[in-house]
């Protein structure tokens, strides 16, 4: 595989072969989301040829794609945070089987109206979904406490816990992936 271009000439023939699935590997371990990162790598090449004249060699080609990909995690991270943003996210609720789709956020159902009734059902939920969190592995429930509840920087827990930003995401997909299943076969399919 073609890693280091010496000279500033690129060969965009290639790339789908040669990088495809490391960028792959590295969207899907920033955002999460198989379509997404797909998505993600296809506007990374297709700006890496738009912008092929101003490559100048000084790294290697995947090195120059990676940082394309890196403002298309960015610009897509910004675009989910943005009012308008919010309005086309797509919400995936299933992966796989008869109930596989999704919702555009804006028109995910509301709340229900009675407030008991609201306060039973999130007590309940809750607890669910700490016997759900308790029942992962300690390290990946740890990673996901700090990251999704309390909210602490990556850095912070990388160091803490002395793993690499790329360790801490995919133990926090893991477990994500870990805590939906158990949802579905706990809560969702009571």
């Amino acid at each position: 595989m073609n890693q280091s271009n010496p000279s500033n000439i690129l060969f965009p023939d290639k790339w789908v072969d040669n990088y495809a699935d490391y960028l792959f590997n590295y969207a899907i371990a920033r955002v999460n989301n198989s379509n997404v990162a797909k998505d993600l790598v296809q506007e990374t090449f297709f700006a890496g040829l738009k912008s092929a004249k101003n490559f100048e060699g000084k790294s290697s080609e995947r090195t120059w794609l990676i940082s394309i990909l890196k403002r298309k995690i960015i610009d897509y991270y910004r675009k989910i945070n943005s009012k308008k943003g919010q309005a086309e996210i797509r919400m995936n609720f299933y992966d796989s089987g008869d109930n596989k789709g999704n919702w555009i956020e804006e028109r995910v159902p509301q709340s229900w109206n009675n407030e008991a009734e609201k306060n039973i059902e999130n007590e309940e939920l809750k607890n669910q979904l700490d016997k759900c969190i308790d029942s992962l592995p300690e390290k990946y429930a740890m990673v996901f406490k700090m990251k999704t509840i309390q909210q602490f920087e990556t850095e912070d827990i990388c160091k803490e816990l002395n793993i690499t930003p790329s360790n801490l995401w995919v133990m926090i997909h893991r477990a994500r992936t870990q805590l939906r299943n158990c949802m579905e076969q706990n809560w969702f399919n009571k």
